[in-house]
């Protein structure tokens, strides 16, 4: 692949990004009139869906680890901890019956779930400065190629 044509692949996978958060928009904005049995296949759907888009990520960084900065290795490492802890604390999650400590594991996951979009939300704009950062370095590279 030339480098045009990855900066080409950037811009559109910004462009599925953005339809992706839509996605995630109209699936949570619809779990609010779903049953608690469909809501809980729902969860466990989008849970899956994340752990194999992660363990593709993993395995891509993996592949191509000289080619990607110590800093992104370090955010995913980050969101590798991040999701553990998660899954790990849903399954203890279940587990509890007592009221108070239900309502706190609900304060706790939705403090949870607006932490990962903000989290998205940084990610994204890390994304955009990286392929304009991509963008004024293959221009550099080609005015000096140019010379």
């Amino acid at each position: 692949m030339s480098v045009s044509d990855k900066l080409m692949s950037a811009s559109g996978r910004l462009a599925e990004l953005s339809g992706r958060a839509k996605q995630a928009e109209d699936r949570a904005a619809a779990a609010r009139s779903q049953a608690k049995g469909e809501l809980e296949q729902s969860a466990e759907k989008a849970r899956a869906e994340a752990q194999a888009h992660a363990e593709k990520l993993r395995a891509s960084a993996n592949a191509t680890e000289a080619n990607v900065s110590e800093s992104w290795n370090d955010m995913q490492e980050t969101l590798n901890a991040h999701i553990e802890k998660a899954r790990k604390n849903i399954g203890e999650k279940k587990a509890e019956i007592d009221v108070k400590r239900a309502e706190k594991s609900a304060e706790n996951a939705e403090d949870d779930a607006l932490f990962a979009i903000d989290y998205a939300y940084v990610t994204i704009e890390e994304a955009e400065s990286a392929v304009l950062d991509a963008i004024v370095a293959r221009n550099d590279a080609n005015e000096l190629a140019a010379r």
